[in-house]
């Protein structure tokens, strides 16, 4: 399932703490990474060979620190527009996943995602984990650490039992044979389309949800997780995957990136996508079979 992960850095502060993720990768299978900083087509023309000089260094450290946890790891330093560039090299390499992370550069404060995390989660056709990170200051300047340092602590998986969300509740189940033991199966009703004329059968649409999430339950019960929780509240699918997350210790999310209302032509759903901007710790997302 997962072998070979691309990495995207931009050699900041915050893309190194991004790293800090590889050792919860390693332990559901990953053994390869390719390391990708690309060169902005938009502020350089061309990669000079000083240039490429100037980054060799960084990027050898942020390589040392993967290869010391095991990962064969290769590197590349492309031209063009990032996320592009970043969607376009996880292909070529046959890559699994994709990790970015949730700040660039600048660091700045908000805790929506940056600009290139933000395109790649929008048309990925792979498994991105978008790695949270939170600013911190320490003696007056600022920095970023991993907003959680524990992804397997507690997993939540969000489903609308959806195809997607079956192909990403398989990640939840290698999760928990790697080693996490608390998991919460979260199922929303949506009130928006349940409120005007269907309001009177909730409690039919409770039983028959709750039945399929114990399903759940028992699967992952049998691969190793002690402790699950089962929640079905009634409300925006958005806000309460994003309260269950800051309210239940949640240490990382996974979920389908598309959901039943899926077109082809949009590739993440809404809920997806603003859980994947909003939520205070790591997302990832599994893009439906195409």
């Amino acid at each position: 399932m997962l072998k070979r992960m691309l990495i995207a850095t931009d050699l900041s502060e915050a893309s190194a703490k991004v790293l800090g993720c590889v050792d919860f990768l390693y332990g559901l299978g990953m053994r390869e990474a390719v390391l990708l900083y690309c060169v902005n087509v938009r502020d350089v023309g061309f990669i000079t060979d000083d240039l490429r000089e100037s980054l060799h260094e960084p990027l050898e450290e942020q390589m040392k620190v993967l290869e010391a946890r095991g990962l064969q790891t290769t590197s590349e330093i492309v031209l063009g527009l990032p996320h592009r560039e970043i969607l376009r090299i996880a292909d070529e390499k046959d890559c699994d996943l994709i990790v970015v992370g949730s700040h660039g550069r600048s660091l700045m404060g908000s805790v929506l995602l940056g600009s290139v995390a933000s395109s790649v989660v929008q048309s990925a056709r792979k498994p991105v984990m978008v790695v949270r990170l939170k600013i911190v200051e320490q003696e007056g300047c600022k920095g970023c650490e991993m907003a959680c340092e524990n992804l397997a602590h507690h997993v939540l998986y969000p489903t609308d039992f959806s195809d997607n969300a079956e192909r990403a509740f398989d990640y939840v189940t290698k999760m928990v044979e790697s080693g996490c033991k608390r998991v919460t199966l979260l199922h929303v009703q949506d009130k928006a389309n349940i409120e005007r004329h269907l309001r009177d059968r909730l409690d039919e649409f409770n039983r028959i949800d709750r039945a399929r999430l114990e399903r759940l339950e028992e699967i992952v019960k049998g691969k190793g997780a002690t402790e699950v929780s089962i929640l079905i509240p009634y409300g925006s699918p958005i806000k309460e995957v994003l309260k269950c997350a800051r309210q239940n210790d949640v240490s990382l999310v996974v979920m389908g990136s598309q959901g039943r209302g899926f077109m082809e032509e949009v590739f993440v759903g809404s809920v997806a996508n603003n859980v994947t901007r909003l939520a205070p710790v790591p997302v990832m997302l599994i893009p439906a079979l195409r």
